[in-house]
Parts: structure tokens; C-alpha cells; sequence
């Protein structure tokens, strides 16, 4: 039988923390630490004060596409690229790190949950090991921007360059226009 190492464990720990206190989901926190599922229950119930969310992780490529969240999982993609190439940070250390500097760079209102969850930018770089997503360059401004790995990408432009017409036009954008309006 082998020991169990308490440096190990503490470790493991403060992941699952970390990863809880960035709004990792239990199915996440399962995959990247040793910890049993009754642990992580705990570690969760007491820091969030409520059970985790069930149901299943998001496990579609679409949702990365799409106009905001592709510029979202961009941003994050491109600085956890950068981090594994220059700084030597790999797995989950990498995309807590990504994560935080995603943050950093997409402030948020009060309330406001951010676009890109860490469960999802989780997801985003399994799907770019997989190869299931790429970055493909924009023909316009040269950036780098999640794309299909099987999509012709001759005269990409990206959703900053080619703005649709309906972006923007979200619910709250509408309820902040009309209270703009009556004061």
C-alpha cells in the first residue's frame, strides 16, 4: 500500500479551491484532481454554501463560434498559448493562469457573470488538444481567432473586422438604452 503524501494532498486541495472559487463545475474539478467526489462535495459546499450545479458540461464547438464567444474564447486561447509558450506552464496551472489574466482583461458590472465561464474555457482547450478548434488569422487585422479545424478559412475575417448586424442588441443593452433615455 502505498503512502499517502499530506504535501500532496494539501496541494490537490488548494487546486480544488482555486478551481471552485473560479466557478469550476464538479465534473472539472473530478478530471483534474485526485480528490474523492465526497471530498470535492465538501470543498464546494463550504465554500460556495450551496450544492454544486448538476447536469451535463457544455460539450459543443458552436458555442465557441458565435460572434462574442468566439472573441472571448480568443482572447483566452491566445493567452493561454502564450503562457505555454513562453512562461512553460502546461495543464490546469495553465488555464487557471489563462483564466485569471482572461479575467483581468474582461472587467466586469456588478452581477455580471463573464462570457467565457472557466468550465468552458476548460472545455476550449480540450477541444484545441483534440483538434477539434484551431486558430485561424484574419485576413483583415491579422489576429487569431478560434475557427473549426475542418472549415475553409481562406477569407476569414473575424467577428471584431465584420461586426454583425445584430451584435450588440442584447437585452440588457436594451434595458441600459432605455434608462439612458429616461434620465
Amino acid at each position: 500500500m502505498a503512502s499517502k503524501s499530506v504535501v500532496n494532498e494539501a496541494h490537490e486541495i488548494r487546486l480544488a479551491i482555486d478551481l471552485v472559487n473560479l466557478g469550476a463545475r464538479l465534473q472539472l474539478l473530478e478530471s483534474e484532481t485526485s480528490l474523492s467526489r465526497e471530498r470535492l462535495l465538501k470543498i464546494y459546499k463550504e465554500l460556495k454554501g450551496v450544492s454544486p450545479p448538476k447536469g451535463m458540461l457544455p460539450f459543443s464547438t458552436e458555442w465557441f463560434i458565435t460572434w462574442q464567444p468566439n472573441i472571448h474564447s480568443s482572447l483566452f486561447m491566445n493567452i493561454h498559448k502564450y503562457l505555454h509558450d513562453h512562461a512553460d506552464v502546461s495543464g490546469i496551472e495553465a488555464v487557471v493562469k489563462a483564466y485569471r489574466l482572461y479575467l483581468e482583461q474582461t472587467p466586469l458590472q456588478a452581477g455580471d457573470e463573464p462570457v467565457l465561464s472557466l468550465t468552458r474555457a476548460w472545455t476550449l482547450v480540450r477541444f484545441f488538444d483534440a483538434k477539434i478548434l484551431k486558430f485561424t488569422k484574419c485576413n483583415k487585422c491579422g489576429g487569431q481567432f478560434v475557427a473549426h479545424t475542418l472549415d475553409l478559412h481562406d477569407d476569414y475575417a473575424c467577428g471584431l473586422c465584420h461586426v454583425p448586424s445584430r451584435a450588440g442588441k442584447t437585452k440588457r443593452a436594451r434595458e441600459l438604452d432605455s434608462i439612458a433615455m429616461v434620465a
